[in-house]
């Protein structure tokens, strides 16, 4: 599926958390150095980026967001740097500056794409009063559609973290959470965690299998009062758990090059698409292609809504919809559930297309991401309807049924039932609009067997094939 990016430019987005400064110096390395066994670098350029927090705010202001940052710098040229930085991108700051104390800072020493030596600079902080910087984040709260709250263990959101989230669930501010550490009780009651693998289970327990991450996931969610927990697993790509069942993404598949602040790219992504209020599974299914565009890039880095929608356009090109045979639709509905997309399948002749089909198939549709349209051949139309039907041939009825917005693939059949084509497709949902029962539909037990569902949904009252084709020979006199 196709998700409309335009909203994004719609939210409002508060990130608090800890700043940084991420420094590059890049140079060659052609000697070993005769005063210690260390590599000379011959220094070529030097760069700066926000990191940390900044980086987040950076990520969702370049999907359009409007986005406020909150957090502690010291009074230093770093934060003149990171300010104005981020101004360019379009993030508000609002940075409480501590006279006497210094920005946190990486120095990263580069030669030929090769991190040789990092040099960090972080004192902590001391505060003489959580006041000033309390009354900051809840005011970026108040003004915002979803709060991000990056955490990296360097001391800005522990003294304010309580207070912070009591204020957000009494406002009703949904508050997103990158979290660190192996104490996530600090974060009960937030709305969503989205830590990686290795941090949930220094937190949760090792995990055997996906039936055991599934329980582990779902205990954390009860036992932290969460609304759901975004699980990144980096060549397995990401786990959503909530209410719903589990819902899974592969990783997009490219080279990687630089893991660095991946994970600041999919909460601000996922945030982005809550806050202009997109489904959460259309959220994370972004956050999971802005996630796989990120890591092909070095060092922080943010990710457009140009690269998105290519991202989009690519994925589109390798299934492409329309009227299709059924090896062609069983590779495009493999490619699709990679993608997370829910299949949803009917069928039925379609001879002559009325209201009462277009308006079931557009609830079918409803039901997920995919809607595919199983067509009777005319022979098989023949032995189900007699001798003088079908009314168009089946070229036609396809190609009309393909024509409709609601539906994705239409693919032909032979037999008087599709249950043969359905077993091969398992799709998500199996969907036959009537006054039949579930278990008597052709499919069910495969279906059902295979995790997925069957509904009966209402059609359109006086709507049907053969009181049109009534109406024509009574209008004719024959």
């Amino acid at each position: 599926m196709t998700i409309d990016l335009s909203p994004l430019k719609t939210g409002r987005i508060a990130v608090i958390g800890d700043i940084m400064l991420d420094r590059y110096w890049h140079g060659d390395t052609a000697r070993i150095s005769p005063e210690a066994p260390v590599p000379v670098v011959r220094l070529k350029d030097t760069e700066e980026r926000p990191g940390g927090a900044a980086n987040v705010a950076l990520n969702t202001a370049h999907l359009g967001a409007k986005t406020l940052l909150v957090g502690l710098v010291g009074n230093d040229e770093q934060s003149q740097i990171l300010e104005q930085s981020l101004a360019k991108s379009g993030v508000e700051c609002d940075l409480i500056k501590l006279d006497g104390q210094h920005t946190i800072t990486k120095l990263r020493v580069m030669s030929r794409a090769q991190q040789l030596i990092r040099l960090d600079t972080e004192n902590g902080f001391t505060l003489d009063s959580n006041l000033p910087l309390l009354n900051a984040a809840k005011a970026a709260a108040d003004q915002s559609d979803v709060v991000i709250l990056s955490d990296y263990d360097k001391g800005t959101l522990r003294p304010i973290l309580s207070e912070l989230l009591d204020h957000c669930e009494q406002t009703n501010k949904p508050v997103l959470v990158d979290p660190k550490g192996g104490d996530f009780s600090i974060y009960r009651k937030a709305t969503l965690l989205t830590p990686n693998m290795s941090e949930f289970e220094t937190v949760a327990g090792k995990t055997s299998s996906e039936e055991d991450l599934t329980e582990k996931a779902q205990s954390l969610i009860d036992y932290l009062e969460l609304d759901a927990l975004l699980i990144t697993r980096s060549e397995k790509g990401m786990s959503l758990f909530g209410k719903d069942k589990p819902f899974h993404l592969p990783a997009q598949v490219r080279e990687v090059f630089d893991v660095t602040g991946a994970g600041d790219t999919v909460i601000a992504t996922l945030a982005a698409g809550i806050a202009c209020g997109m489904k959460q599974t259309d959220a994370v299914r972004l956050a999971n292609l802005a996630a796989g565009i990120v890591v092909g890039k070095r060092g922080t880095a943010f990710v457009s809504i140009e690269e998105l929608q290519k991202a989009q356009q690519a994925q589109q090109s390798s299934h492409p919809l329309g009227v299709t045979t059924e090896p062609s639709l069983l590779k495009a509905v493999k490619i699709a559930k990679v993608h997370g997309e829910t299949i949803v399948m009917t069928n039925g002749c379609f001879d002559i297309l009325h209201a009462g089909h277009v308006y079931y198939l557009e609830q079918a549709k409803k039901l997920g991401d995919r809607l595919i349209v199983a067509v009777n051949d005319d022979d098989s139309v023949k032995r189900l309807k007699g001798p003088s039907r079908p009314v168009n041939t089946l070229a036609n009825r396809m190609q009309v049924l393909a024509g409709l917005r609601s539906v994705d693939w239409v693919v032909p059949f032979s037999e008087d039932t599709p249950a043969r084509l359905i077993e091969a497709v398992l799709p998500d949902k199996l969907i036959k609009g009537g006054d039949y029962k579930p278990q008597d539909i052709a499919g069910y037990q495969a279906v059902v067997g295979n995790g997925g569902e069957v509904l009966v949904t209402e059609v359109v009252e006086g709507c049907s094939t053969s009181t049109i084709i009534k109406s024509i020979k009574d209008q004719n006199g024959s």
